[in-house]
């Protein structure tokens, strides 16, 4: 019993001494960002790819954490840059003063999720982080992709709708758009979805990817499947991605390739 007592403490030991490792080497990667916006002090981490920059320059990921989240969390749950490393990842971060589902006086961070709202206040700052971003380094801005999670989703769609222009494909988990997408530029777009999402109910996401479909006239029977994955090809190679699982309303770990893959199908036509 000693044995297994000792051997069970190092295996603790062991594991701590792994994450520790692995987030030490998190926050050697990453860059903090500051900009001011209308006075307000915002920041991003971003994680440039060790690798040589294409000609083209590089593909430039926006990932935006949920209701209540850090930019630093969001590095660490979903590790985008871990998953496409040779593309710019920006984990940006969201500030108190949205209302969500649990936090109806806003006092935690979030995301404005209407055009319009608080003085487009985070469609400024993605318009800043841009503007900065591409002084710092060669971003190909064909190739801009916009990623969130539940609130960090919907103002994905935000800035999907405001700023289409400049936006190449889009993926949100538990956070859909409504009817933002009808008068959106069309994009592809890859949609993450809980069975049993406690928080946004997945019959309004469904509701959503028909509404999608809608719009970039894609066509289920032709959809190509791999396990909760299916990519639904669309009018001018246009895709509507889907990742339809039994879980709840968080960022599923599976996901991700498909997403990256996903994302690296699409730019904007220039």
């Amino acid at each position: 019993m000693k044995k297994i007592a000792i051997l069970a403490i190092f295996a603790i030991f062991s594991l701590v001494a792994v994450v520790f490792i692995a987030r030490s080497q998190l926050r050697k990667d990453l860059q903090k960002l500051t900009i001011n916006v209308e006075g307000v002090e915002r920041f991003a981490y971003i994680v440039e790819p060790k690798s040589d920059v294409p000609a083209s320059g590089l593909p430039l990921v926006l990932v935006f954490h949920g209701h209540g989240g850090t930019a630093l969390h969001a590095a660490r749950k979903y590790r985008i840059h871990e998953a496409w490393p040779q593309a710019m990842v920006a984990y940006l971060q969201g500030i108190p003063g949205v209302a969500g589902i649990t936090d109806p006086e806003g006092k935690q961070n979030g995301w404005q999720k209407n055009p319009g709202e608080l003085n487009d206040r985070d469609l400024k700052f993605v318009d800043a982080f841009l503007a900065e971003i591409k002084l710092r380094a060669k971003i190909d801005t064909s190739r801009i992709y916009a990623l969130g999670h539940s609130n960090g989703g919907r103002f994905a769609h935000v800035l999907w709708h405001q700023r289409g222009n400049q936006i190449a494909a889009v993926a949100s988990c538990g956070g859909h758009g409504g009817t933002l997408i009808y008068t959106c530029i069309p994009r592809s777009i890859f949609v993450i979805a809980g069975q049993e999402d406690p928080l946004v109910p997945f019959q309004g996401q469904m509701l959503f990817v028909e509404a999608a479909r809608q719009v970039l006239q894609t066509d289920p029977s032709k959809a190509i499947k791999n396990g909760y994955a299916s990519i639904e090809p669309g009018a001018n190679g246009l895709e509507l991605g889907t990742y339809l699982h039994p879980g709840g309303h968080e960022w599923p770990k599976a996901a991700t390739p498909f997403v990256i893959e996903f994302f690296k199908r699409h730019s904007i036509k220039q």
